[in-house]
């Protein structure tokens, strides 16, 4: 067996965004959620050597590391992907599910048999998948997640040692040479609650003299400001209700942490 497209590779990364899901959010801000969100995105960057990599992506799947049951994740985009389009800071959100905070042991991606590629000279290349459909393509990754952290997780697809020929039969063959290149928190999150509910409220998160963030109150008069880089902020809450004041508050963000600001009361 020998491996094709010898020059470059390409790069997939699958942004692994795990961040808490406020299941019941009272009005004193506590947050009981034993349940964090998972989503992954892919993306790539471009390769010379070859036109076109369609890649039929059917489920998404997470193995705990105190289990060995596969978790689905919900919320998936199953589809066939170019990963030649999702260049130049493209992604594509493949899942956005609801997971239980804990430890992922690793992360598969089951394949469909619709898999090919396109040379540069325009020849459409059909790709197997021995074990894609069935065990799916897994990544070993053994990372704690915590509820109220943002995590990004970056894998690397080497294309050049993946596609390969199998002997002397002409036919190409898919498997997947994936590493883990970064798993870090990005970010830190605000949460808080605004009273009276009844009166929506835009929440401005300012660093200095620039807005970083803006966000409103739901109908219970909780907020939730994600992804916000670490710092010091000055939040402003402005009353969609004009007889209300403008409230300042200050806030900072911690990398991977989830910032609790008291209660706003607003005033006449």
């Amino acid at each position: 067996m020998k491996y094709i497209l010898k020059k470059g590779s390409l790069l997939i990364s699958l942004v692994v965004l795990v961040i808490l899901v406020m299941v019941s959010c009272q009005k004193n801000g506590k947050n009981t959620s034993d349940q964090s969100r998972l989503q992954v995105r892919l993306i790539d960057n471009p390769s010379s050597d070859i036109k076109e990599v369609w890649v039929d992506i059917k489920q998404v799947e997470i193995i705990e590391s105190d289990s060995s049951n596969p978790i689905t994740l919900d919320g998936m985009h199953p589809g066939v992907y170019n990963l030649l389009e999702l260049t130049g800071g493209k992604d594509t959100l493949l899942a956005d599910a609801t997971i239980p905070n804990g430890s992922i042991s690793q992360i598969r991606l089951l394949l469909g048999d619709n898999n090919y590629i396109v040379t540069s000279s325009g020849e459409k290349i059909n790709l197997t998948t021995p074990s894609g459909q069935q065990s799916g393509l897994k990544v070993q990754i053994h990372q704690d997640v915590q509820g109220g952290i943002l995590y990004r997780l970056t894998l690397d697809f080497d294309v050049a040692r993946s596609i390969v020929v199998a002997g002397n039969s002409g036919n190409y063959i898919l498997k997947p040479v994936l590493r883990v290149i970064s798993f870090a928190p990005s970010g830190g999150d605000i949460q808080g609650v605004v009273e009276p509910d009844s009166v929506l409220t835009s929440v401005i998160a300012l660093n200095g003299p620039d807005t970083v963030a803006t966000t409103s109150t739901n109908t219970t008069g909780n907020y939730f400001l994600k992804d916000i880089p670490a710092g010091d902020y000055s939040l402003s809450f402005v009353p969609g209700d004009t007889t209300f004041k403008t409230t300042q508050k200050n806030a900072t963000v911690v990398l991977g942490q989830t910032t609790v600001v008291d209660t706003v009361q607003l005033e006449h």
